[in-house]
């Protein structure tokens, strides 16, 4: 199955379930609960579009949710100190930085198996932070803090820009850029990409790099939503990121992705999500959903793995 054909399925996908709700439940294409949509969801597509690039390498990173936490707990930490809330937001990504550069030397130097270091430092990250916090949210925060001192609508607009802006310039640095070419080409082939000329241990480190500055992103916009910051922001992030993004197209082995397909998967599980309420079914049915579609998804590469190693096979 090509990326283009389960793209455009996911987008049939989108557009039978908006004609469901929109025939069977009222309100929910309301702005307002159209507004909360994209909120809860914007962290859900920032952090995506690193784990794209990082799936494209043919790696994984499952301490994304960790990640996110770390940040969200630094920039909480910073504003409550008296901090200005730009210098907080910088230092959160920061952190971020360093916590995707740690998964990225793990994985690219000392050869760590993605799965294997994100496991690691995603059970670290996350029990050092309740040890640190002590299971305390962050309270004292600035008046100024709480939707970066602007009104709710101004901070959705910013956020929309902040957004689009993620989503095209990495899109167009895939497409465009000798980088983007790299990326692609460590996940088609590490070895191939390697008698070229390309860095790829260079290339896993930049993209885990990359996601952690992403996930620091994210986790500022989505901590100035509120005047409190929980210590336990995140749980279950990793798994929502990564089904929206092969849900999208991308192959789990590497080397094939786009960001429109990952926006497609994330507008895909966020619209699940909340439909599972507008329909009464009991929300946990979200996870499983998930878990279901990366099953699949994985499936399906194998299968289609299986059937091009075949095909070389009786070729050769």
């Amino acid at each position: 199955m090509s990326t283009r054909i389960r793209e455009i399925g996911v987008f049939l996908t989108i557009v039978a379930l908006m004609l469901l709700l929109a025939w069977h439940t009222t309100g929910y294409f309301s702005p307002a609960n159209l507004t909360d949509l994209f909120l809860a969801n914007m962290p859900v597509m920032i952090i995506a579009v690193g784990m794209t690039m990082i799936i494209l390498t043919g790696e994984i990173d499952i301490s994304v949710g960790s990640i996110f936490a770390i940040c969200s707990v630094v920039m909480g930490l910073c504003a409550s100190r008296g901090m200005p809330i730009a210098i907080s937001a910088l230092i959160a990504c920061i952190a971020g930085a360093v916590c995707g550069a740690l998964n990225g030397a793990l994985i690219a130097y000392v050869r760590i198996p993605s799965i294997v270091a994100t496991l690691a430092t995603m059970v670290a990250l996350r029990d050092g932070l309740r040890w640190y916090t002590q299971g305390s949210w962050i309270q004292g925060l600035p008046p100024q803090f709480q939707w970066l001192g602007q009104s709710q609508k101004v901070f959705t607009t910013l956020c929309v820009v902040v957004v689009v802006f993620v989503v095209g310039i990495t899109a167009w640095a895939l497409n465009q850029l000798r980088v983007g070419r790299a990326v692609i080409a460590t996940g088609s082939n590490k070895a191939a990409a390697h008698r070229v000329g390309i860095d790829t241990q260079r290339v896993i480190f930049g993209v885990f790099a990359l996601s952690g500055v992403l996930a620091g992103l994210a986790a500022v916009l989505n901590s100035v939503r509120f005047n409190q910051v929980p210590s336990n922001s995140g749980l279950g992030l990793e798994l929502k990121v990564i089904a929206a993004v092969a849900v999208g197209g991308a192959a789990i082995t590497g080397g094939s992705a786009t960001m429109t397909g990952t926006v497609l998967g994330v507008v895909l599980l966020g619209c699940i999500g909340s439909a599972l309420t507008f329909f009464g079914i009991n929300a946990y049915w979200e996870k499983a959903i998930q878990g279901g579609i990366i099953l699949i998804a994985v499936t399906v590469d194998t299968l289609h793995l299986h059937r091009r190693d075949n095909a070389y096979t009786l070729s050769a």
